[in-house]
């Protein structure tokens, strides 16, 4: 199969001289990502950036050039990408054992007492005012499809938006 693509005649002389030297192109990202596969992906992307690129007419010494350059920068991209990954990464293991901040069971309680008293604040407002302030704040829905909802102008929505936010801090500076 990989004598037919190499025997195949390409529009672009660029891309017939990649077909032609392939196999020396994965070679040479072998070498700088240190894994045949990997290199293959490698001149794979070289060849989708090569084939949507303008047509390069220049000597067949500059193209061969032009062509290992790109797989080599793009091998060198792809080599520091896993190296950052491979620095950030753990094992799962690692990750179970992740110490979360404010897990505590006094922080768990005095978070679900606020969230307990921002929800008692919203079940005090006007039903129109909790649905506008809703909608924006939960479901990101722009004012002024909430106006035309409601049947009201969207500065009144913005107006109802405010005084609701205003209600749940009122409430929450209580408890706190």
């Amino acid at each position: 199969m990989a004598e037919q693509s190499s025997t195949s005649k390409c529009d672009s002389p660029l891309l017939q001289a990649f077909v032609d030297h392939r196999n020396i192109l994965v070679k040479i990202a072998a070498r700088i990502t240190g894994c045949r596969s990997r290199a293959e992906d490698v001149v794979q992307d070289a060849f989708f950036r090569l084939s949507a690129a303008p047509q390069i007419t220049s000597s067949f010494k500059a193209q061969l050039s032009y062509l290992f350059q790109i797989v080599r920068n793009l091998a060198i991209d792809h080599y520091r990408k896993q190296a950052m990954e491979l620095k950030y990464s753990g094992s799962e293991e690692e990750g179970l054992n992740v110490v979360l901040q404010n897990a505590s069971p006094e922080a768990t309680h005095i978070n679900l007492a606020a969230l307990e008293g921002i929800a008692d604040a919203l079940n005090d407002l006007p039903q129109r005012t909790r649905y506008a302030f809703e909608m924006y704040r939960l479901h990101g829905v722009p004012q002024k499809d909430i106006a035309k909802e409601l049947g009201v102008s969207p500065t009144l929505v913005n107006f109802m938006i405010r005084d609701a936010l205003v209600h749940c801090r009122k409430i929450a500076g209580r408890q706190g």
